[in-house]
């Protein structure tokens, strides 16, 4: 039996500096297939509970979702609970070996945030501002890790996801936040951070794992293709979440031993 971690030191220590871990073609082409088929069925029979665009409102989006384009699918909401597919593949067990090591303790699945198909659609797909996971979660430890596959080729021309390595570890200080907590684009230390952002290329089967307090981004998808991604994610069942807040509103799922 190979007893090698999943993950080497090297691999550890750079996700400890820039935030974030590329793991190229961890999922097979077959099992992406496999999720894009119901991703795409789901979506053309519009298969509840979904997320428009127009109900989230950034720039550029529908009106309503009676408007023109307004029942563009943003994210297929509860991954875990739509498909078995989805389900295996957040509960794997080389993926959570590999969460284990990160994250130092023993991981949970939180059910509460992301657990879904994030869709950008050509035309009414809104671009998303720079922003990070922990704004709107509730937890004791900014520390949790946000896992992305890409069930599509993914790149800045069809809205794939821009990272600033090592945000992460910045003291970010209040003025710099408009009151949704995106990174204000009129401030001069912004600026200077922007101009760090990188933009990711992924192949179909790409895994990227990001922290919680890593800032992040999304262009608008150019192209005529719908991009889909499956989002979860994870803690240490040592950082549980605040109790009575969202992120405590839906269950956690021990995984590993």
């Amino acid at each position: 039996m190979n007893n090698t971690p999943p993950l080497s030191a090297a691999q550890i220590a750079a996700f400890e500096t820039d935030g974030y871990l590329i793991l190229p073609r961890l999922v097979p082409a077959t099992q992406c297939t496999e999720m894009v088929a119901v991703t795409d069925q789901h979506l053309h029979d519009a298969v509840a509970p979904l997320e428009y665009e127009a109900e989230v409102g950034y720039a550029g989006a529908p009106t309503s979702v009676d408007s023109v384009g307004g029942r563009t699918a943003r994210r297929l909401r509860d991954a875990y609970q739509r498909h078995r597919l989805f389900r295996d593949w957040a509960v794997d067990p080389s993926l959570v070996a590999m969460l284990a090591q990160l994250l130092g303790e023993q991981v949970c699945l939180t059910l509460a945030h992301h657990n879904c198909v994030m869709t950008k659609h050509p035309d009414f797909g809104t671009a998303t501002g720079w922003h990070r996971d922990i704004r709107y979660w509730s937890f004791p430890q900014n520390a949790l890790i946000s896992v992305w596959l890409a069930l599509d080729d993914e790149n800045e021309n069809n809205g794939g996801l821009h990272l600033i390595p090592g945000s992460h570890r910045l003291t970010i200080q209040p003025s710099q936040m408009d009151g949704v907590d995106f990174l204000r684009p009129d401030v001069a230390e912004n600026q200077a951070l922007f101009a760090q952002g990188i933009a990711l290329h992924l192949n179909a089967g790409d895994v990227v794992f990001f922290h919680s307090g890593l800032f992040h981004a999304a262009g608008r998808n150019n192209t005529q293709a719908i991009k889909e991604s499956v989002v979860f994610a994870y803690h240490g069942i040592g950082n549980r979440p605040i109790p009575g807040s969202r992120s405590a509103a839906a269950e956690d799922i021990v995984l590993g031993n």
